[in-house]
């Protein structure tokens, strides 16, 4: 059984976050562009295990979406190569310690921030895409 209030909840919050990182994109705040362009994603994937009534824990998109194997859904390569992408981005840009000098804001450029923006999006989409094929074949 789909749980859709489950599913809806972290989808919203996905959304709203890739939407703030539109905004940090706007302003110039580039590398948390792409640390929220990671929560989305991350929050997108779990939105589907939750809504599956799966656990998701874990920050990585990549270790997530392998849950999905499981439940023999078929993971498209451009979506892993996203959930890569997307990965590395958890923790260097935003902490300073992650770096040998410097600050994370001095690391990060309007085209990472972009990419990061696409590959959140494409596994949004995918992510929506799915549910609605899950729940046509679940009702």
């Amino acid at each position: 059984m789909l749980d859709e209030a489950e599913y809806l909840r972290w989808m919203e919050t996905s959304k709203r976050t890739l939407s703030s990182a539109e905004g940090d994109l706007e302003r110039g705040d580039f590398n948390w562009a792409c640390f929220k362009a990671q929560q989305a994603g991350e929050y997108a994937v779990k939105a589907l295990l939750h809504g599956l009534g799966l656990p998701a824990y874990g920050h990585s998109i990549s270790k997530i979406l392998g849950e999905l194997s499981a439940e023999k859904v078929d993971v498209p390569q451009e979506i892993s190569s996203a959930a890569l992408t997307l990965d590395k981005l958890y923790v260097p840009t935003r902490y300073p310690n992650a770096w040998a000098e410097g600050a994370p804001h001095e690391f990060y450029s309007r085209e990472d921030a972009v990419e990061a923006l696409e590959c959140s999006r494409k596994i949004i989409d995918w992510v929506e895409e799915l549910w609605k094929c899950l729940k046509r074949e679940r009702s």
